[in-house]
């Protein structure tokens, strides 16, 4: 019998953190704002994405089994290192 879709989705998902998932999402939005050639959206995408990373509690960042860094650490230094480029980013753009 087949499972209910809402099932598969769930247990896909208790594989990864919101940290993962923010860092999927960073990626899927760098490639929709890439044909925009904006580097000050690309800019504001990176901050948010940063300060995000730097906000939510590490207990949303603890790793589980498909999770992309080891440690909750490790996603705190990707959201300083992303703060840390964003106004460069945005200062370099013209538009």
């Amino acid at each position: 019998m087949l499972a209910p879709p809402l099932q598969l989705v769930d247990s896909f998902l208790l594989n990864y953190t919101v940290g993962d998932v923010l860092l999927f999402g960073f990626v899927v939005g760098i490639l929709g704002i890439l044909p925009m050639r904006s580097l000050r959206v690309l800019g504001v995408h990176t901050i948010s994405i940063g300060a995000l990373l730097l906000i939510l509690p590490t207990g949303m960042l603890e790793p589980n089994a498909g999770s992309f860094l080891g440690t909750a650490f490790q996603y705190k230094i990707v959201g300083i290192v992303l703060l840390a480029l964003a106004p460069v980013l945005y200062a370099v753009g013209r538009r």
